[in-house]
Protein backbone atom coordinates (compact mmCIF):
# COMPACT_ATOMS: atom_id res chain seq x y z
CA UNK A 1 0.00 0.00 0.00
CA UNK A 2 1.29 3.27 -1.18
CA UNK A 3 2.60 5.48 2.10
CA UNK A 4 0.23 8.29 1.19
CA UNK A 5 -2.99 6.10 0.76
CA UNK A 6 -4.50 5.92 5.20
CA UNK A 7 -6.82 3.26 5.37
CA UNK A 8 -9.48 3.06 8.23
CA UNK A 9 -11.52 -0.11 8.88
CA UNK A 10 -14.93 0.61 10.31
CA UNK A 11 -17.77 -1.50 11.62
CA UNK A 12 -18.93 -3.47 9.14
CA UNK A 13 -22.98 -4.07 9.62
CA UNK A 14 -25.06 -7.44 9.94
CA UNK A 15 -28.51 -6.47 9.09
CA UNK A 16 -31.53 -8.50 9.18
CA UNK A 17 -34.48 -6.87 7.21
CA UNK A 18 -37.49 -8.60 8.38
CA UNK A 19 -41.69 -7.87 6.80
CA UNK A 20 -43.43 -8.60 3.43
CA UNK A 21 -45.17 -6.89 0.53
CA UNK A 22 -43.66 -3.85 -1.23
CA UNK A 23 -42.45 -2.22 1.94
CA UNK A 24 -39.63 -4.56 2.48
CA UNK A 25 -38.82 -5.31 -1.16
CA UNK A 26 -38.27 -1.11 -1.31
CA UNK A 27 -36.17 -0.98 1.72
CA UNK A 28 -34.24 -3.16 0.43
CA UNK A 29 -33.24 -0.87 -2.72
CA UNK A 30 -31.75 1.34 -0.33
CA UNK A 31 -29.82 -0.95 2.18
CA UNK A 32 -28.76 -3.36 -0.78
CA UNK A 33 -26.45 0.39 -1.49
CA UNK A 34 -24.37 -0.03 1.39
CA UNK A 35 -23.77 -3.76 0.92
CA UNK A 36 -19.98 -4.87 0.73
CA UNK A 37 -19.17 -7.05 -2.56
CA UNK A 38 -15.86 -8.26 -3.61
CA UNK A 39 -15.93 -5.70 -6.14
CA UNK A 40 -16.57 -3.11 -4.14
CA UNK A 41 -14.26 -3.83 -1.44
CA UNK A 42 -11.39 -2.94 -3.25
CA UNK A 43 -10.53 0.70 -2.17
CA UNK A 44 -13.39 1.17 -0.49
CA UNK A 45 -11.63 1.67 2.51
CA UNK A 46 -9.09 3.63 0.79
CA UNK A 47 -8.33 7.47 0.93
CA UNK A 48 -6.22 8.98 -1.82
CA UNK A 49 -6.21 6.02 -3.74
CA UNK A 50 -6.30 7.74 -6.83
CA UNK A 51 -2.47 8.88 -7.10
CA UNK A 52 -1.39 4.63 -7.12
CA UNK A 53 -2.70 4.45 -10.61
CA UNK A 54 -5.93 3.35 -12.30
CA UNK A 55 -7.90 0.57 -11.32
CA UNK A 56 -6.77 1.05 -7.24
CA UNK A 57 -9.66 2.12 -4.94
CA UNK A 58 -12.03 2.59 -7.59
CA UNK A 59 -15.25 0.26 -6.59
CA UNK A 60 -17.43 -0.98 -9.46
CA UNK A 61 -19.96 0.65 -8.23
CA UNK A 62 -19.62 3.96 -6.40
CA UNK A 63 -20.63 3.52 -2.81
CA UNK A 64 -23.20 6.39 -0.64
CA UNK A 65 -21.90 8.24 2.47
CA UNK A 66 -21.31 6.35 4.54
CA UNK A 67 -19.13 3.83 2.93
CA UNK A 68 -20.35 0.29 2.13
CA UNK A 69 -20.46 -0.81 5.93
CA UNK A 70 -23.44 -3.45 5.58
CA UNK A 71 -20.92 -7.07 5.43
CA UNK A 72 -24.39 -9.40 5.16
CA UNK A 73 -27.91 -8.33 4.52
CA UNK A 74 -30.30 -10.89 5.24
CA UNK A 75 -34.26 -10.51 4.61
CA UNK A 76 -36.59 -12.78 6.70
CA UNK A 77 -40.30 -12.52 4.25
CA UNK A 78 -43.88 -13.57 5.00
CA UNK A 79 -44.97 -16.64 3.61
CA UNK A 80 -49.03 -16.23 4.25
CA UNK A 81 -49.92 -15.01 0.28
CA UNK A 82 -53.03 -16.47 -1.23
CA UNK A 83 -54.04 -14.38 -3.69
CA UNK A 84 -53.07 -13.71 -7.28
CA UNK A 85 -50.34 -15.55 -9.04
CA UNK A 86 -48.92 -17.05 -5.72
CA UNK A 87 -52.29 -18.46 -4.36
CA UNK A 88 -52.59 -20.65 -7.64
CA UNK A 89 -49.41 -21.52 -7.44
CA UNK A 90 -50.23 -22.51 -3.47
CA UNK A 91 -53.35 -24.04 -4.45
CA UNK A 92 -51.97 -25.71 -7.68
CA UNK A 93 -48.51 -27.24 -6.72
CA UNK A 94 -48.62 -27.51 -2.65
CA UNK A 95 -46.13 -24.83 -1.88
CA UNK A 96 -45.29 -21.73 -0.38
CA UNK A 97 -46.23 -18.35 -2.05
CA UNK A 98 -43.55 -16.98 -3.96
CA UNK A 99 -44.31 -13.20 -4.96
CA UNK A 100 -43.30 -10.83 -2.19
CA UNK A 101 -40.08 -13.52 -2.26
CA UNK A 102 -39.73 -12.95 -5.62
CA UNK A 103 -39.99 -8.91 -4.92
CA UNK A 104 -37.12 -9.15 -2.65
CA UNK A 105 -34.64 -11.23 -5.35
CA UNK A 106 -35.68 -8.14 -7.84
CA UNK A 107 -35.60 -5.36 -5.09
CA UNK A 108 -31.67 -7.24 -4.29
CA UNK A 109 -30.33 -8.12 -7.74
CA UNK A 110 -26.84 -6.56 -8.75
CA UNK A 111 -28.39 -6.09 -11.67
CA UNK A 112 -32.11 -4.76 -12.15
CA UNK A 113 -32.21 -5.05 -15.72
CA UNK A 114 -32.89 -7.82 -17.98
CA UNK A 115 -32.53 -10.83 -15.44
CA UNK A 116 -34.67 -8.85 -13.10
CA UNK A 117 -37.45 -7.73 -15.66
CA UNK A 118 -37.47 -11.27 -16.56
CA UNK A 119 -38.29 -12.83 -13.04
CA UNK A 120 -40.89 -9.70 -13.09
CA UNK A 121 -42.51 -10.78 -16.38
CA UNK A 122 -46.21 -11.21 -16.06
CA UNK A 123 -47.96 -13.26 -18.75
CA UNK A 124 -51.08 -11.35 -20.19
CA UNK A 125 -52.84 -14.50 -22.71
CA UNK A 126 -53.14 -18.41 -21.87
CA UNK A 127 -53.25 -20.42 -18.81
CA UNK A 128 -50.39 -18.72 -17.78
CA UNK A 129 -52.55 -15.19 -18.00
CA UNK A 130 -51.58 -13.45 -14.60
CA UNK A 131 -48.76 -15.47 -13.56
CA UNK A 132 -45.07 -14.14 -13.18
CA UNK A 133 -41.94 -15.76 -14.83
CA UNK A 134 -40.15 -15.29 -11.00
CA UNK A 135 -42.86 -17.24 -9.48
CA UNK A 136 -43.08 -20.15 -12.02
CA UNK A 137 -39.34 -20.31 -11.56
CA UNK A 138 -38.90 -20.76 -8.33
CA UNK A 139 -41.97 -23.43 -8.35
CA UNK A 140 -40.30 -25.13 -10.63
CA UNK A 141 -36.73 -25.14 -8.91
CA UNK A 142 -38.85 -25.74 -5.55
CA UNK A 143 -39.96 -29.33 -7.25
CA UNK A 144 -36.66 -29.80 -8.67
CA UNK A 145 -35.12 -29.62 -5.18
CA UNK A 146 -37.57 -30.27 -2.98
CA UNK A 147 -37.24 -27.97 -0.68
CA UNK A 148 -38.57 -23.91 -0.63
CA UNK A 149 -35.59 -22.48 1.07
CA UNK A 150 -33.70 -23.83 -1.19
CA UNK A 151 -34.89 -22.87 -4.42
CA UNK A 152 -35.35 -19.23 -3.05
CA UNK A 153 -31.61 -19.29 -2.42
CA UNK A 154 -30.56 -20.63 -5.51
CA UNK A 155 -32.64 -18.14 -7.78
CA UNK A 156 -31.10 -15.12 -5.43
CA UNK A 157 -27.68 -17.07 -6.81
CA UNK A 158 -28.76 -16.81 -10.15
CA UNK A 159 -30.19 -12.82 -10.03
CA UNK A 160 -26.63 -12.22 -7.90
CA UNK A 161 -28.36 -10.32 -5.02
CA UNK A 162 -26.60 -8.32 -2.43
CA UNK A 163 -27.77 -10.51 0.44
CA UNK A 164 -29.99 -13.81 1.71
CA UNK A 165 -33.47 -14.35 1.68
CA UNK A 166 -35.33 -16.42 3.91
CA UNK A 167 -39.05 -17.57 4.23
CA UNK A 168 -40.17 -16.88 7.67
CA UNK A 169 -40.86 -20.36 7.67
CA UNK A 170 -40.42 -23.41 5.47
CA UNK A 171 -44.02 -24.29 6.70
CA UNK A 172 -47.04 -24.23 4.04
CA UNK A 173 -49.45 -22.21 6.94
CA UNK A 174 -52.61 -20.62 6.70
CA UNK A 175 -53.29 -17.07 8.38
CA UNK A 176 -56.39 -17.05 10.83
CA UNK A 177 -57.57 -13.88 12.80
CA UNK A 178 -60.54 -13.55 15.19
CA UNK A 179 -62.25 -10.50 14.43
CA UNK A 180 -64.27 -7.77 16.39
CA UNK A 181 -67.70 -9.58 15.57
CA UNK A 182 -66.65 -13.09 17.01
CA UNK A 183 -66.20 -14.44 13.24
CA UNK A 184 -63.08 -16.82 12.41
CA UNK A 185 -61.58 -15.60 8.82
CA UNK A 186 -59.35 -17.99 7.16
CA UNK A 187 -56.81 -17.03 4.58
CA UNK A 188 -54.86 -13.62 3.83
CA UNK A 189 -57.05 -12.84 1.17
CA UNK A 190 -60.32 -13.19 3.15
CA UNK A 191 -59.04 -11.72 6.20
CA UNK A 192 -58.02 -8.57 4.06
CA UNK A 193 -61.25 -8.48 2.10
CA UNK A 194 -63.18 -8.62 5.41
CA UNK A 195 -64.88 -5.23 6.83
CA UNK A 196 -64.52 -6.06 10.37
CA UNK A 197 -61.52 -5.23 12.73
CA UNK A 198 -59.04 -7.87 13.22
CA UNK A 199 -58.56 -8.64 17.14
CA UNK A 200 -55.95 -11.85 17.14
CA UNK A 201 -54.54 -13.14 14.51
CA UNK A 202 -52.45 -16.74 14.53
CA UNK A 203 -51.40 -19.32 12.77
CA UNK A 204 -51.96 -22.34 11.42
CA UNK A 205 -50.75 -25.08 12.44
CA UNK A 206 -48.80 -22.83 15.13
CA UNK A 207 -45.84 -25.40 15.31
CA UNK A 208 -44.41 -23.40 12.48
CA UNK A 209 -40.75 -23.37 12.68
CA UNK A 210 -38.56 -20.69 11.12
CA UNK A 211 -35.09 -21.79 9.01
CA UNK A 212 -32.11 -22.19 11.26
CA UNK A 213 -30.71 -19.71 9.45
CA UNK A 214 -32.78 -17.26 10.04
CA UNK A 215 -32.21 -17.27 14.13
CA UNK A 216 -28.54 -17.42 13.07
CA UNK A 217 -29.07 -14.26 11.06
CA UNK A 218 -31.35 -12.80 14.03
CA UNK A 219 -28.90 -13.68 16.79
CA UNK A 220 -25.74 -12.22 15.05
CA UNK A 221 -27.15 -9.13 13.61
CA UNK A 222 -25.81 -5.85 14.54
CA UNK A 223 -29.37 -4.19 12.89
CA UNK A 224 -32.76 -5.84 12.57
CA UNK A 225 -35.54 -3.88 11.19
CA UNK A 226 -39.42 -4.68 10.70
CA UNK A 227 -41.53 -3.07 8.39
CA UNK A 228 -42.62 -1.05 6.53
CA UNK A 229 -45.55 -2.90 5.38
CA UNK A 230 -49.23 -3.62 6.09
CA UNK A 231 -49.31 -4.24 10.00
CA UNK A 232 -51.33 -7.79 10.27
CA UNK A 233 -50.48 -9.60 6.73
CA UNK A 234 -47.04 -8.31 6.70
CA UNK A 235 -45.55 -7.43 9.81
CA UNK A 236 -47.18 -9.35 12.54
CA UNK A 237 -47.35 -12.92 10.46
CA UNK A 238 -43.61 -13.32 10.79
CA UNK A 239 -44.08 -12.60 14.71
CA UNK A 240 -46.45 -15.62 14.75
CA UNK A 241 -43.65 -17.94 13.57
CA UNK A 242 -42.26 -19.48 17.05
CA UNK A 243 -38.65 -18.72 17.65
CA UNK A 244 -38.65 -15.53 16.13
CA UNK A 245 -40.17 -13.40 19.26
CA UNK A 246 -37.82 -14.93 21.59
CA UNK A 247 -34.75 -14.55 19.25
CA UNK A 248 -35.66 -10.70 18.51
CA UNK A 249 -36.17 -10.19 22.39
CA UNK A 250 -32.41 -11.99 23.44
CA UNK A 251 -30.44 -9.94 20.12
CA UNK A 252 -28.29 -7.63 21.10
CA UNK A 253 -28.52 -5.72 17.97
CA UNK A 254 -30.22 -2.42 17.30
CA UNK A 255 -33.76 -2.93 16.28
CA UNK A 256 -35.96 -0.87 14.52
CA UNK A 257 -39.71 -0.44 13.97
CA UNK A 258 -40.62 1.30 10.63
CA UNK A 259 -44.22 2.93 10.84
CA UNK A 260 -46.52 3.55 7.78
CA UNK A 261 -47.13 6.74 6.32
CA UNK A 262 -50.80 6.35 6.21
CA UNK A 263 -53.50 3.83 7.70
CA UNK A 264 -54.77 1.24 5.77
CA UNK A 265 -58.21 -0.40 5.48
CA UNK A 266 -59.08 -3.41 7.28
CA UNK A 267 -55.57 -3.40 8.91
CA UNK A 268 -55.01 0.01 10.83
CA UNK A 269 -57.59 2.02 10.00
CA UNK A 270 -57.57 4.70 12.89
CA UNK A 271 -54.40 3.44 14.71
CA UNK A 272 -51.54 5.66 15.38
CA UNK A 273 -47.99 5.07 16.04
CA UNK A 274 -48.38 3.67 19.80
CA UNK A 275 -50.87 1.30 18.78
CA UNK A 276 -49.07 0.27 15.71
CA UNK A 277 -46.57 -0.73 18.33
CA UNK A 278 -48.62 -2.36 20.53
CA UNK A 279 -50.27 -4.38 18.38
CA UNK A 280 -46.91 -5.86 17.42
CA UNK A 281 -46.36 -6.37 20.71
CA UNK A 282 -49.24 -8.10 22.19
CA UNK A 283 -48.77 -10.67 19.16
CA UNK A 284 -45.09 -11.12 19.61
CA UNK A 285 -45.69 -13.42 22.95
CA UNK A 286 -42.36 -15.06 23.35
CA UNK A 287 -40.72 -11.99 23.98
CA UNK A 288 -40.96 -10.68 27.43
CA UNK A 289 -38.78 -7.44 26.83
CA UNK A 290 -39.53 -4.79 24.17
CA UNK A 291 -38.52 -5.98 20.90
CA UNK A 292 -37.46 -2.28 19.56
CA UNK A 293 -35.07 -0.04 20.43
CA UNK A 294 -36.34 2.90 17.99
CA UNK A 295 -39.45 3.36 15.73
CA UNK A 296 -39.02 5.46 13.01
CA UNK A 297 -42.09 7.78 12.03
CA UNK A 298 -42.50 9.73 9.09
CA UNK A 299 -43.16 14.01 10.84
CA UNK A 300 -43.14 15.13 7.07
CA UNK A 301 -46.22 16.83 4.78
CA UNK A 302 -47.93 14.76 2.41
CA UNK A 303 -49.48 16.72 -0.59
CA UNK A 304 -53.29 17.84 -0.66
CA UNK A 305 -53.68 16.17 -3.47
CA UNK A 306 -52.67 12.48 -2.27
CA UNK A 307 -54.24 13.20 1.29
CA UNK A 308 -57.67 13.24 -0.27
CA UNK A 309 -56.90 10.57 -2.93
CA UNK A 310 -55.90 8.62 0.38
CA UNK A 311 -59.10 10.15 2.28
CA UNK A 312 -61.37 8.42 -0.44
CA UNK A 313 -60.45 5.27 1.20
CA UNK A 314 -60.84 5.99 4.33
CA UNK A 315 -57.11 6.18 4.94
CA UNK A 316 -55.00 9.03 6.67
CA UNK A 317 -51.43 9.86 7.72
CA UNK A 318 -50.74 8.04 10.85
CA UNK A 319 -50.66 9.86 13.87
CA UNK A 320 -47.07 10.64 15.42
CA UNK A 321 -47.73 10.26 19.15
CA UNK A 322 -44.25 10.50 20.20
CA UNK A 323 -44.73 10.27 23.72
CA UNK A 324 -47.00 7.90 23.69
CA UNK A 325 -44.22 5.81 21.37
CA UNK A 326 -41.51 6.81 24.19
CA UNK A 327 -43.94 5.48 27.29
CA UNK A 328 -43.62 2.46 25.56
CA UNK A 329 -39.66 2.21 25.89
CA UNK A 330 -38.67 2.66 22.26
CA UNK A 331 -37.40 5.91 21.45
CA UNK A 332 -38.69 8.00 17.86
CA UNK A 333 -36.65 8.85 15.18
CA UNK A 334 -38.40 11.37 12.61
CA UNK A 335 -38.11 12.94 9.88
CA UNK A 336 -39.46 13.70 6.64
CA UNK A 337 -39.20 10.00 4.69
CA UNK A 338 -42.21 10.57 1.96
CA UNK A 339 -41.38 9.83 -1.37
CA UNK A 340 -44.79 11.18 -3.50
CA UNK A 341 -45.26 9.11 -6.87
CA UNK A 342 -48.94 7.55 -7.92
CA UNK A 343 -48.47 6.03 -4.47
CA UNK A 344 -47.09 7.16 -1.50
CA UNK A 345 -44.06 5.10 -0.54
CA UNK A 346 -40.94 6.08 2.19
CA UNK A 347 -38.05 7.13 0.36
CA UNK A 348 -36.08 4.51 0.68
CA UNK A 349 -32.23 6.25 0.53
CA UNK A 350 -33.39 8.28 3.15
CA UNK A 351 -34.31 5.33 5.26
CA UNK A 352 -31.91 3.35 4.61
CA UNK A 353 -29.29 6.29 5.26
CA UNK A 354 -31.19 6.93 8.67
CA UNK A 355 -31.12 3.05 9.70
CA UNK A 356 -27.37 2.61 8.81
CA UNK A 357 -26.07 6.03 11.39
CA UNK A 358 -28.38 3.94 14.18
CA UNK A 359 -26.71 0.47 13.23
CA UNK A 360 -22.71 2.37 13.93
CA UNK A 361 -23.43 4.41 16.54
CA UNK A 362 -22.91 1.42 19.04
CA UNK A 363 -19.80 0.51 16.35
CA UNK A 364 -16.10 2.43 16.66
CA UNK A 365 -14.15 2.74 14.02
CA UNK A 366 -10.47 0.76 14.78
CA UNK A 367 -7.32 1.28 12.76
CA UNK A 368 -6.11 -0.98 10.52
Amino acid sequence: MSSNVTATKEKELRVVAIGGGTGLSTLLRGLKRYVVTPERRRGIRLEGAAASGPGVGAPAAPCPAPRCIIRQLSAVVTVTDDGGSSGRLREDFKMLPPGDIRNCMVALSEDEHLLSKLFQYRFEHGDLEGHSFGNLFVAALSHITGDFAQAVQMSSQILATRGKIFPATNTNVTLAADMDDGSLVRGETNITASRHSIVELRLEPATADPLPETLEAIANADLITLGPGSLYTSLITNLLVRGIPEALATSKATKVFICNLMTQANESLGLTASQHIEKIMQHAAGARTPIFDYALINTGSISPARLEQYAREGQEPIMADLDRVRALGVEPVTGDFVHEGDVLRHDYDLVAERLVALGLERAVAVPV
